[in-house]
């Protein structure tokens, strides 16, 4: 009678915990389902980072990765919910559910790819050392003694801190604007920063005497989507591949950076 008892204690507390797993996978994978439901997802755009992202004259935001996140939610059929973030907060915001999708220059790692998934590359991204045309700058070793502005938590950050020698002051800033800002008054020697950034930074203060100098990272930018989030994933997947073979994401690329995308899986 024991026996009977304690087998069908085991079975019940079996079939409560497959419950428990079931529950727990539904849960995981029900954005797409509530953004369906809602006709709203909320997506992280940057703001300060021209072309991919920043305010227009009208004071709304515009650039490639506004118009790529209302790409997808068209798509979708749903409307947009434009959400700022920055290098520093946008896969927090994707963890805690701020947002239901990155659009903001995000490139892929190892280390993210442990906390967040990525769709299909849908631009290609350039980062790069730039400095005054007066200070030479052949490779990285040349940065020793010199200080960098980059902002905090980007590619850059991770980048330039790996290839400059420990002789290198890089100084952090906590968005693109702070970073420009820091280069341009004058508080560093050199800055790293994306080449679209670059170009409209030196435009607008042509007295820097600014140029190229070093290539940190030309790579691919992918959307951002929580873990466990599958059906959402495969679906941005789906418009993101369709929008190549009709070269929707190429006039993106030609409209905003002036330029093709290229082999991005190259």
């Amino acid at each position: 009678m024991f026996n009977q008892i304690k087998r069908s204690l085991i079975i019940a507390g079996c079939t409560f915990g497959l419950s428990l797993v079931t529950f727990a996978a539904a849960q995981a994978q029900n954005t797409l389902a509530d953004i369906m439901s809602a006709k709203v997802i909320k997506i992280g755009i940057p703001t300060d980072f021209p072309p991919y992202g920043f305010v227009g004259p009208d004071l709304k935001p515009q650039g490639l990765d506004v118009e790529m996140g209302e790409y997808l939610a068209s798509k979708l059929g749903v409307k947009a919910e434009l959400i700022p973030v920055t290098s520093p907060n946008r896969i927090p915001y994707l963890q805690t559910k701020r947002a239901d999708l990155i659009v903001s220059t995000l490139g892929k790692s190892p280390d993210r790819e442990k906390v967040i998934d990525f769709t299909v590359p849908y631009a290609l991204f350039l980062s790069a050392v730039y400095g005054p045309k007066t200070m030479t700058i052949k490779n990285f070793s040349d940065l020793a003694g010199k200080s960098v502005a980059v902002t905090r938590g980007s590619f850059e950050d991770v980048d330039v801190t790996k290839m400059a020698p420990p002789e290198t002051d890089i100084k952090r800033f906590e968005d693109n604007n702070a970073t420009v800002s820091a280069f341009v008054s004058g508080q560093t020697n050199l800055i790293t920063t994306g080449a679209p950034v670059a170009e409209s930074m030196i435009q607008r203060n042509p007295q820097l005497g600014a140029e190229y100098k070093l290539t940190t990272r030309l790579s691919p930018s992918y959307v951002g989507v929580a873990k466990g989030e599958e059906a959402l994933l495969n679906k941005i997947n789906e418009i993101i591949t369709a929008g190549m073979k009709n070269g929707d994401m190429e006039k993106l690329s030609q409209k905003w950076l002036k330029r093709g995308l290229g082999d991005l899986n190259g």
